[in-house]
């Protein structure tokens, strides 16, 4: 290992060591109920939630996945996808933030999503709570084997380790951290991670910007690329290094990208932020907050990919060797000791997300299946015990996925963010603002957008033409009409389901009409 190398890994480690202290400093609180360690005991602060809601959601692919589709393609796909996932956030923050922190306090005091979903309905049978919690796991688990992959890319990158050695020992740390620390370590950590996360990649930028030879030559440099800079066409790269014919990007690959916003209605690392709040009245700070974050984060991230094809020594010759376009420029023109600060970004990201994903999964299962259906008797500890058991099991099957070091990070991402999206986002949407949603049609809708997204990606999309369109968007709208169609169809809900609505409704209407006049 040379000089330089050590100075990166003494930078990452020492920031390791402020996350660990931070989960160390947590634990005991941490310990002291399930409450407190999956939801934090409702304490978070406007900044906190903000912050932590938005790291825990990006993950190291806005540092390395989103790049490296604008580096690759030119910034059509990426520049279409961060305007929606721009406005998913804002919109989300907006309507759904609110309603959700008053309604899992109304029905039962819920902690967990799936939690919710079955208070919401007044369930008997916990149909909801388990078929919500076992799409947690799935989809959770497909997530925390992107972050795998980025930690497994990012350290072979940078010490020239190998792939498979570096992408365990990146789960073991995640593992080890979410153990110790839970729900308020967790989101302590994210906040400190998503200022690193932030001020890296405006670092990173700046330093591409400026040994590219200028704004000017690297806007020169992608004109020069046929369809580079089209946002209704995108570049046709060979491994050479060279460029085809540009091909246009039509209407439904607009549409695809734009889908991303739609996910967020569904992503529990988000939603339970919500929930975690100490005051809902604190939530409009909290969203322009995040709204500033996300904006800024993503369209540097977008433009960092353009930078990099400006950038001679830089070339990176395959879709999956292109996410590596933000170390490469970190590592080729930053210190060291500076570099391994802005390494520690992308590690930040990946801690970040990852923690969220397997405390998310496998309080899905201790809390709602263990705790609920198989054991109604567990004690915290019990159910805690539980959840560390889950988290290593999850993990490992993570790993598993990951194992290919050839794996897009973006690819994986996109999978289970549709996989969320279809799943809750109808189903959380129309439980808070239709009064008329009853259990079966949350059901019928949470598994058809569960599925769909497994048949269209799987069986339709490779058909091409109309079915070419990200399995998230048919997927949400299939969803949302049979979730209308079976609740109409059937029973109405209970007169007690429907007064607890009037409640929440009330108790958050001032507060929208507020929101939206901000």
């Amino acid at each position: 290992m040379t000089s330089e190398q050590i100075q990166t890994l003494i930078s990452m480690l020492c920031y390791m060591g402020a996350v660990v202290a931070i989960g160390l400093y947590f634990a005991k609180r941490a310990k002291q109920s399930s409450s407190n360690y999956f939801l934090g005991g409702r304490s978070l602060g406007p900044w906190m939630t903000a912050m932590s809601a938005e790291a825990s959601d990006m993950s190291g692919w806005l540092l390395m996945g989103l790049p490296g589709v604008a580096y690759w393609c030119g910034i059509a796909d990426a520049a279409w996808t961060a305007i929606g996932l721009a406005i998913g956030t804002y919109v989300n923050w907006l309507i759904v933030a609110k309603r959700l922190r008053n309604y899992s306090v109304v029905s039962g005091n819920a902690i967990t999503l799936p939690e919710f979903f079955s208070n919401r309905f007044n369930e008997k049978k916990k149909v909801l709570l388990s078929i919500s919690a076992i799409f947690i796991l799935i989809f959770f688990t497909v997530y925390a084997s992107s972050c795998f992959v980025t930690c497994g890319k990012l350290f072979s990158a940078l010490f020239g380790v190998d792939y498979h050695i570096m992408m365990v020992l990146g789960a073991a740390f995640v593992i080890f951290y979410t153990f110790i620390g839970g729900f308020l370590a967790e989101s302590a950590s994210d906040f400190m991670q998503a200022i690193v996360m932030i001020c890296a990649l405006v670092v990173v930028l700046i330093v591409g910007v400026v040994n590219a030879g200028g704004l000017g030559a690297v806007i020169e440099n992608a004109k020069n690329i046929d369809g580079y800079l089209m946002l209704f066409g995108q570049a046709t790269p060979n491994a050479d290094g060279t460029f085809g014919a540009s091909v246009p990007y039509g209407a439904i690959s607009v549409l695809s990208a734009l889908a991303w916003g739609l996910g967020y209605f569904g992503m529990p690392q988000v939603l339970l932020r919500f929930m975690a709040i100490r005051k809902a009245d604190e939530l409009k700070r909290s969203r322009r907050i995040a709204t500033v974050w996300v904006v800024i984060s993503l369209f540097v991230a977008v433009f960092i990919g353009v930078v990099g094809r400006a950038i001679p020594s830089i070339n990176l010759t395959s879709s999956a060797e292109a996410e590596n376009v933000f170390i490469k420029i970190s590592q080729s023109f930053l210190p060291p000791l500076i570099a391994g600060v802005v390494m520690a970004g992308i590690l930040a990201a990946t801690i970040s997300s990852s923690d969220s994903y397997l405390l998310i999964a496998s309080s899905a299962f201790s809390k709602n299946i263990y705790g609920g259906l198989i054991k109604k008797d567990a004690s915290d500890k019990q159910v805690m015990l539980t959840s560390r058991i889950v988290l290593i099991v999850i993990s490992l099957i993570g790993i598993a996925i990951a194992w290919d070091e050839n794996s897009v990070i973006f690819k994986l991402v996109s999978f289970a963010w549709a996989g969320f999206g279809a799943t809750f986002g109808p189903v959380m949407v129309l439980s808070l603002f239709w009064k008329r949603i009853n259990q079966k049609g949350a059901i019928a809708g949470m598994i058809t957008g569960g599925v769909s997204v497994f048949i269209w990606k799987l069986l339709l999309n490779p058909l091409g033409g109309m079915f070419a369109v990200y399995e998230l968007l048919p997927a949400f709208i299939l969803s949302c009409i049979v979730i209308v169609a079976v609740s109409l169809l059937t029973k109405a809900p209970d007169e007690e389901i429907v007064k607890t609505f009037e409640k929440v409704k009330d108790m958050s209407q001032k507060g929208f009409l507020e929101s939206e006049n901000a």
